[in-house]
């Protein structure tokens, strides 16, 4: 089994693997345990850039910056570009994979989902993933929150405590709950 495997397993419409959900069981554990490691005590850059390393499974550029505390709860599907900085109190729920761009500033306490579950009673509450794409230099003010499937184009901004339903076309700031146009950005 493979991280590979687990990551395909969050796929829509992916079928049932005992095996697979039993190595995923294990990278979530990895991922609380990984998350304690860095919130638990002080860290220098150095060593959150190595620690976030192994919470993607992917080298962090030594450009990226994160004040902790993070959380996410698989990790594995996260990827972070250059020149990205973190807030402290960040949540990233990745299962459905969560792309960050280049030169993107993302503030205290946003959370970014990329699971919804169904409302029927039929299907139990069956989870659905879509990922979350911040393209180039995107900047999410505190306390937002990105829905899953939404994809934030580049140069946009998204004003504090605002709740992103819907895509966000490049050089737009949106804002409010649920998020609308506030206004173009200047080329």
């Amino acid at each position: 089994m493979t991280v590979k495997n687990v990551i395909d397993g969050f796929r829509e419409n992916a079928e049932e693997n005992p095996e697979r959900d039993a190595y995923a069981d294990m990278l979530y554990q990895e991922a609380i345990r990984i998350g304690m490691e860095l919130n638990s005590r002080y860290h220098t850059p150095e060593e959150i850039r190595e620690i976030m390393g192994r919470l993607t499974g992917k080298a962090m550029d030594e450009s990226f910056r994160l004040f902790p505390p993070f959380y996410t709860d698989f990790g594995k599907n996260i990827t972070i570009g250059k020149d990205v900085f973190i807030n402290s109190g960040c949540h990233f729920q990745d299962q459905g994979g969560i792309m960050i761009g280049d030169g993107t500033l993302i503030g205290h306490n946003v959370v970014i989902a990329t699971i919804n579950h169904d409302l029927s009673p039929l299907k139990n509450r069956k989870n659905h993933y879509k990922p979350v794409v911040i393209e180039d230099h995107v900047w999410i003010g505190s306390n937002a929150v990105i829905l899953p499937g939404v994809t934030l184009g580049r140069w946009s901004a998204v004003g504090a405590g605002a709740v992103v339903a819907r895509d966000v076309e490049p050089f737009t700031v949106v804002g409010g709950v649920p998020a609308k146009e506030i206004r173009k950005v200047q080329k």
